[in-house]
């Protein structure tokens, strides 16, 4: 399956150009874990996530050392939290994500993702507990990341969602403003959420998911970059190509990782997601891809054009390298977390307005944007409304992540460490949507929607 040039090829790419697996994320299902009573619920959580997810890191590690391939992060998603604690007639759930954080700090895995809600049609009542928790729950724990789907193609745009939504945003931010607001940065808003996401903060573990699965997200914007210095002054479809030889490459990697994980933890292979996944680290950044295709910067004009062409480039090359591509799978651009797209904000190429454009044509979102601590909660719904508008109408996963840091304005910066980086605080447009947000309702599916 891998020759000996294929070998040596995959070898300098880590060694040189930051190849790594992203991550390595087991699901775990908790449906069986729903108790009428919170503590017995909660006991029933801990206890799963320790017997199936008590190796993961110790695989994981191994893994790295066999194969000499880096794994960056150790991750666990589970059922959305709304759908499991709905049984116990808890008040509010901070006790659930306690025990997540209690449970992934145990088994020594950087984030556990799925404390969630699904209300793109409307809420249940554990989704109305599970929502208001959500401030709270993101400031008492370190490991947990939470994750709310206000729309979809086949159901429209929960507008009502949107604007609690925004609400919640800014409470989070609030409660962890001595923090740079960092429970923001552990919160996604999505449209069109998938089940089997690996990647942080919007996994979650699906309802049509096994019991227990492993899906691993790969990266390389370094190598894809390096590919790309050989082609220098090529038409477009040389580009393509080149792109398309090097996702073949880094997809067969995460292929190798994730069977040879799942064998070790007798648990089934889900998925390789193949996105692009970008690095405050130099050398590890999507924005300098696009400046390699020719622009100066990233938001200069033609970057949503060369953006998709390197998105598509990648899921072609991708899905021949890999028979379960999933996740969100493409190029993602998190302005904290790619040190070309800080650079990028920092001297004003990178507006909120081209970075939503751009989200047209890659995977997720705006994703990872530091904006200012007084921008108020409807400007924010308005935002997400926007984002969760271009997912439902283009039939894709949209979401946002934005961080409102209190207390600091246009031109501070905030800093989260880790793989979540730093960003300067950009501009919010300063015009009012309120009228339109305290609407409310249920914006209608698009019309292709209809296709039974």
């Amino acid at each position: 399956m891998f020759d000996y040039e294929s070998i040596l090829q995959t070898l300098s790419m880590i060694d040189n150009q930051k190849l790594d697996i992203r991550t390595i994320t087991m699901g775990i299902s908790l449906l069986d874990c729903a108790d009428s009573d919170p503590d017995r619920a909660c006991g029933k959580i801990y206890q799963k996530i320790i017997r199936k997810a008590g190796k993961l890191v110790e695989v994981g590690e191994a893994i790295e050392r066999d194969f000499g391939i880096p794994i960056i992060h150790k991750r666990i998603s589970v059922t959305p939290i709304s759908l499991v604690a709905a049984a116990s007639g808890a008040k509010d759930y901070v006790k659930y994500a306690q025990v997540l954080d209690k449970a992934a700090k145990e088994v020594g895995v950087n984030f556990i993702g799925g404390f969630s809600a699904l209300v793109h049609k409307g809420y249940t009542v554990g989704d109305e507990i599970l929502i208001r928790s959500i401030p709270e729950a993101l400031a008492v724990t370190d490991t947990v990341c939470s994750s709310v789907n206000v729309g979809s193609t086949r159901a429209g745009i929960n507008m009502d969602a949107v604007k609690e939504m925004g609400e919640i945003i800014v409470k989070t931010a609030r409660r962890t403003a001595d923090r740079d607001s960092i429970g923001c940065a552990k919160l996604v808003v999505f449209a069109n959420a998938v089940e089997d996401n690996p990647f942080m903060a919007g996994a979650f573990h699906g309802v049509g998911e096994p019991d227990c699965v492993i899906n691993v997200g790969v990266s390389g914007p370094g190598v894809v970059m390096k590919a790309l210095e050989s082609c220098k002054g090529e038409p477009f479809d040389v580009v393509a190509s080149t792109v398309k030889r090097t996702a073949f490459q880094i997809t067969r990697m995460g292929q190798l990782v994730a069977s040879e994980a799942s064998r070790r933890l007798g648990v089934p292979f889900g998925i390789v997601d193949l996105s692009l996944a970008p690095t405050p680290a130099v050398g590890d950044s999507v924005a300098r891809i696009l400046e390699e295709i020719g622009l100066e910067h990233a938001g200069a004009p033609g970057t949503t054009a060369a953006l998709a062409m390197l998105n598509d480039a990648v899921k072609k090359g991708g899905v021949m390298a890999s028979s379960h591509v999933g996740g969100l799978s493409g190029a993602f651009i998190p302005v904290s977390e790619d040190e070309g797209m800080i650079e990028a904000a920092r001297i004003g190429a990178l507006t909120l307005e081209k970075l939503e454009a751009m989200t047209c044509v890659c995977s997720v979102g705006l994703d990872m944007i530091a904006i200012p601590g007084d921008t108020s909660a409807a400007t924010i719904s308005g935002i997400i409304a926007d984002e969760a508008a271009i997912g439902v109408i283009n039939n894709k996963t949209t979401a946002v992540r934005l961080v409102p840091a209190i207390g600091k304005k246009v031109g501070d910066e905030v800093s989260f460490g880790g793989l979540l980086g730093s960003a300067p605080i950009i501009a919010v447009n300063p015009f009012k949507c309120d009228e339109l947000v305290e609407r409310g309702g249920r914006m209608p599916a698009p019309i292709h929607s209809m296709r039974n």
